[in-house]
């Protein structure tokens, strides 16, 4: 950001350092907060004041508090935020600088009660944004050359307030760049995964309809497997589609229980063995792992780690563990397979995200991952990935045990079950 190059004249060198210090401040300050409190380090010692409180207009016409110190006397005063209120609104109607003094009836023995501030008004490229107030309590008024330094500070603010505000489009415009990419790389993916099974649904069931051609009952069994396989990716596709605007718009519903981890992953397991040809799971659960959750939903969250598994880690054996872990039960899922990039990690939880160097012939929508972490965090817990390359990757799910009292009334259920 570039420095404010004119100077007031007539400083004496302590405040000309202080200038030339605070244009160095601000110029490299990341944050408006970080830069104020910069100003306000430098300029106390040459321009004596005991708070600084900075206005911005909103609405049009209101002025709001972004900012305030108190450095001096008051500090432990109340209602610091509204000293220099009055002073901040005649900045905004004047649009000029402002000294103001409040002297209230004890002013002789409370030098709280009088109060001297500085209002001088923000601009950049003559709009006005504000106000900056300093307050000083039990005098003097302030000196020409005090106004003059301040009037200069708050022209650097400006130019650091206009400056945040082009990072903030900048920044805008890069979001919503980033978003339309992935909208179209959306619509892409999303288009072939709704073309793929619906070409093997429409073109077996053409087939099947053909009346030049007379089909053996094995041949027909075969392609009517073909044609409930892929209904049942296109139903699956469908489902994460509506998961994922419901949990967008927090409205999937959860049915929170105590839960066995034991006998739902070993639920788990035994459908993954039957549906992901190929899959080798090795499921170690010790007994009494309770947890607070809804058991379709967390199954679906493992019935997605084991199929991630299954597709980015053939052949590799996974194990499944149960671990308790600071009060909460951890899920671990893991493979051996080539495992992921560290720099793809961050983004593998993000909506639509699909990690850039895997095979391309893997089909997925990159909203797998999204769901699994947006159910969990409905519970309360928090999923994690850890992966090295060609070591493969392991998933943790953090699941809250269930309260002891619904563990209690858990048991005696199944107490009643076995009489």
């Amino acid at each position: 950001m570039p420095l404010v190059t004119h100077v007031p004249r007539g400083l004496r060198p302590q405040e000309l350092e202080a200038v030339y210090e605070i244009s160095r401040a601000i110029a490299q300050s990341l944050s408006i907060d970080a830069a104020l409190d910069q100003i306000v380090h430098l300029t106390r010692p040459v321009f004596i004041f005991d708070n600084v409180v900075l206005y911005l207009v909103q609405n049009g016409s209101e002025v709001e508090p972004t900012f305030a110190r108190v450095i001096g006397r008051g500090r432990s005063a109340e209602a610091d935020l509204a000293w220099g209120e009055a002073a901040a609104r005649e900045v905004c109607q004047s649009q000029d600088t402002v000294a103001r003094q409040e002297k209230q009836d004890d002013w002789q023995t409370n030098r709280l009660s009088w109060r001297e501030f500085l209002g001088l008004p923000i601009r950049s490229n003559e709009e006005l944004l504000g106000a900056l107030v300093f307050g000083r309590f039990g005098g003097p008024p302030y000196e020409s050359d005090q106004v003059h330094l301040a009037e200069f500070i708050a022209t650097h603010i400006g130019q650091l307030l206009e400056h945040q505000k082009l990072v903030e489009q900048v920044a805008g415009l890069e979001a919503e760049k980033r978003l339309r990419r992935l909208q179209s790389d959306f619509i892409a993916t999303i288009s072939h995964e709704l073309i793929s099974p619906l070409g093997y649904i429409k073109g077996f069931a053409s087939t099947l309809l053909r009346e030049d051609q007379q089909w053996d009952a094995d041949t027909r069994r075969e392609f009517l497997h073909i044609i409930s396989s892929e209904s049942d990716k296109l139903r699956g596709l469908i489902d994460d589609l509506l998961d994922s605007s419901r949990l967008q718009a927090g409205t999937l519903r959860m049915q929170f229980q105590v839960v066995d981890l034991g006998q739902l992953l070993q639920e788990v397991a035994m459908r993954s063995l039957s549906l992901l040809p190929g899959i080798q799971i090795q499921l170690q659960v010790k007994r009494g792992a309770l947890a607070w959750a809804d058991p379709l939903r967390v199954a679906q969250v493992l019935d997605n780690l084991l199929s991630n598994a299954a597709k980015y880690a053939p052949g590799s054996p996974v194990s499944i563990t149960v671990d308790a872990v600071d009060g909460m039960h951890c899920i671990s899922v893991a493979d051996e397979g080539a495992g992921i990039a560290p720099e793809y990690l961050g983004n593998l939880f993000e909506r639509f995200y699909r990690v850039p160097d895997h095979d391309p012939q893997v089909r997925g929508t990159g909203l797998g991952l999204f769901i699994c972490r947006q159910i969990i965090e409905a519970h309360e817990g928090r999923i994690e990935v850890e992966s090295e390359r060609s070591k493969g990757t392991t998933f943790r799910v953090y699941l809250p045990a269930a309260p002891e009292h619904a563990q209690e009334d858990e048991d005696a259920s199944s107490d009643s079950d076995r009489r």
